[in-house]
């Protein structure tokens, strides 16, 4: 007579389920994360000094090693340079203005002194408030559109 298979005790019960084992965190060599972004491996290094925020970590063999969300960084980064059209002082003053956080989520920072001044000269003279606000972008406008020029001569 075949014997039977021994049932555990824990008849019907379910065994809790593993989380997935964690290892450590995707790291991508240069070469690889300048492919991912699509730039040459110079341009990161040259982010590397014009950003302070853009410190990589090194391999114990030296070599320049980015995790995820450095990744995500130099994505947000090529997009001021790139697509948004900034210069690295302006994506730098950008950034410092509203912060890498909004930067990295890709909000649309760049349309809120313009809107301002809509709001300002649609407002009428009663709208003290906006007023400021619209001499002061003004006044910062000016003072990059002068600093321009200074560059071109």
């Amino acid at each position: 007579m075949p014997r039977q298979p021994v049932r555990s005790a824990s008849r019907g019960k379910k065994t809790p389920e593993k989380a997935p084992a964690q290892g450590p965190p995707k790291t991508y060599r240069i070469g690889d994360a300048a492919r991912m972004i699509g730039v040459e491996p110079f341009v990161l290094r040259f982010w590397e000094t014009q950003f302070p925020f853009l410190r990589n970590r090194h391999t114990p063999s030296k070599h320049r090693s980015y995790g995820d969300k450095e990744i995500e960084t130099l994505k947000a980064v090529k997009r001021l340079l790139h697509k948004e059209r900034f210069t690295i002082e302006g994506a730098r003053k950008h950034i410092r203005e509203h912060g890498l956080e909004a930067v990295l989520k890709g909000a649309d920072t760049t349309a809120a002194p313009v809107a301002a001044a809509r709001t300002a000269l649609t407002d009428g003279p009663s709208a003290s408030a906006s007023e400021a606000i619209l001499r002061r972008a003004l006044t910062e406008l000016r003072r990059d559109l002068v600093s321009l020029r200074a560059r071109l001569h």
